[in-house]
């Protein structure tokens, strides 16, 4: 079977009087029916001009994207707003629910524009507001809805559709952080149960990783990273994805820092040599030890489970995450130590992986 959605040499180029702007250059993806994909990335590096085009809202420069096996550049205008109104639910930032309408009527809408029946219209949406947890809110108006609220609405009115592909363009960052955490398993919980195809684009690492079955690291227009939570937090192909991908994220140095602590270089790639290499470590893998690595303490924050710790190795920085609290002062030497296994070992000049855990 085709998969839903597929990208061949999608490119994209933003074109005025004085610069051209390549936004994508060269996206080949395949989405399958029922997958959670998260699209993640620094701020310009291509992420909503993705999801524009994937939502047919643009088009790209060059490459093909065919959905559910037709060729997009072969519709019609008429054709594309068909299958835009009928086959993909949007979610964005802002929400977009209209404040003269009651959250039934916002959740309706999309139904209404199809010209679907008004018996089978009101079911519909009676059962996408049972979904959401919203059915008690059906006269309210958006107003009077806090923002997760409004949020359940908004999905409600993505869902109610029953679209093929539902695409949310950072759907969350309006949210204070502990709502954005229970929208996240609402969402998921959501998609798992109606078995929807759905590509949420974030710029927050935290939600492609708790969120997706697989996860899309842009950068730069380019896909940098394409596979599961656990290949980009084990196995970064880049020191890039290495950085994104973890809280703290992931220490990456000069090899040659090592040459202090010899027994860190003791997994080094055969056939390199410090001074060609950078090396990877997660906070969480750095142990205090009574012999090692010598750092000085710069600062210290107390989580409870957890104590993150800034040092410093010469000018080069090492985030240690410790359990519990650390007693020693700003200032203090410590000697620092991670077993050689735990080591991801880059390339120092093109930056791309070579060996390591």
């Amino acid at each position: 079977m085709e998969p839903l959605i597929n990208l061949q040499g999608v490119t994209k180029v933003f074109l005025t009087d004085e610069v051209e702007t390549h936004a994508l250059a060269g996206i080949d993806l395949a989405v399958e029916r029922g997958e959670y994909v998260s699209i993640a990335g620094p701020s310009g590096c291509g992420k909503s001009t993705l999801l524009s085009i994937l939502g047919l809202l643009d088009t790209p420069s060059k490459g093909s994207y065919a959905l559910n096996s037709r060729q997009v550049a072969e519709l019609s205008p008429s054709e594309r707003a068909r299958v835009r109104n009928r086959e993909i639910g949007f979610i964005f930032q802002s929400f977009n629910l209209i404040g003269d309408l009651s959250v039934f009527e916002n959740v309706e809408l999309p139904l209404t524009y199809r010209g679907m029946g008004g018996a089978e219209r009101r079911q519909r949406v009676q059962s996408a507001l049972e979904r959401v947890g919203m059915a008690h809110r059906a006269k309210h108006l958006p107003s009077q809805l806090s923002g997760g609220q409004q949020q359940r609405v908004a999905l409600g009115r993505a869902v109610v559709a029953e679209t093929a592909v539902c695409l949310m363009d950072e759907p969350l960052s309006n949210l204070d952080a502990q709502l954005r955490g229970d929208m996240r398993r609402e969402i998921r919980a959501l998609q798992r149960r109606l078995g929807i195809t759905m590509l949420y684009v974030t710029h927050d690492q935290v939600e492609a990783m708790t969120m997706a079955d697989r996860v899309i690291l842009m950068r730069a227009g380019h896909i940098e990273q394409n596979g599961t939570p656990a290949s980009l937090y084990e196995q970064p192909e880049t020191a890039f994805v290495a950085r994104f991908i973890g809280a703290p994220a992931m220490n990456v140095l000069p090899a040659r820092v090592l040459a202090k602590c010899p027994e860190l270089l003791a997994d080094m790639p055969a056939g390199h040599n410090p001074e060609s290499l950078i090396v990877g470590v997660r906070p969480e893998s750095v142990a205090l030890a009574r012999g090692g690595l010598q750092a000085r303490i710069i600062a210290a924050e107390y989580l409870g489970a957890d104590t993150q710790v800034e040092t410093r190795v010469d000018e080069e920085m090492i985030m240690v995450r410790l359990p519990g609290r650390l007693a020693a002062p700003p200032g203090a030497n410590i000697y620092l130590k991670w077993r050689p296994q735990d080591s991801h070992w880059f390339d120092a000049s093109s930056q791309r992986r070579i060996a390591g855990k």
